[in-house]
């Protein structure tokens, strides 16, 4: 498995600040969105940078998704990935599987401090995010 460096000091930073067992649950995710842009030609190239001091992945060449977000809440002791709230991605997972994960409103995802994420379901919410714009397109022209 090919490790994804992290080449901004700033985003290494925040991660080193995260406790440690969130910060190795975060940092799966986040190499679960550079091995889903390596695996889809439509994704292309991921940009990393902080969005209000927090982890965010952008699709920059083609700009094919939405912004995803990684993020601890140390009050709620949750960690979780955030999407922009006017995308229909968390109404449809909301739908999809309304047992299986724990939202916060229409921008979230969220996992208890202690919780595992699920793999195979958080991969398919990360492909549709990174591929939110390019679908939208396909289905106009279809």
């Amino acid at each position: 498995m090919h490790e994804y460096s992290i080449d901004s000091l700033e985003v290494a930073a925040v991660y080193q600040s995260f406790p440690q067992p969130i910060r190795q649950k975060l940092l799966k995710l986040r190499q679960m969105i550079f091995e889903i842009a390596d695996q889809t030609d439509t994704i292309g190239q991921i940009s990393e940078t902080l969005k209000w001091g927090v982890p965010s992945y952008l699709t920059s060449r083609p700009k094919s998704g939405t912004t995803v977000r990684l993020q601890w809440i140390p009050g709620a002791k949750r960690y979780g990935i955030f999407v922009h709230c006017q995308t229909s991605l968390i109404p449809d997972f909301k739908e999809k599987y309304p047992r299986d994960l724990k939202f916060e409103k229409s921008r979230g995802i969220l996992f208890e401090e202690g919780d595992d994420f699920p793999p195979v379901i958080i991969k398919e919410f990360l492909t549709m995010a990174l591929t939110y714009h390019a679908a939208g397109k396909l289905q106009k022209s279809a």
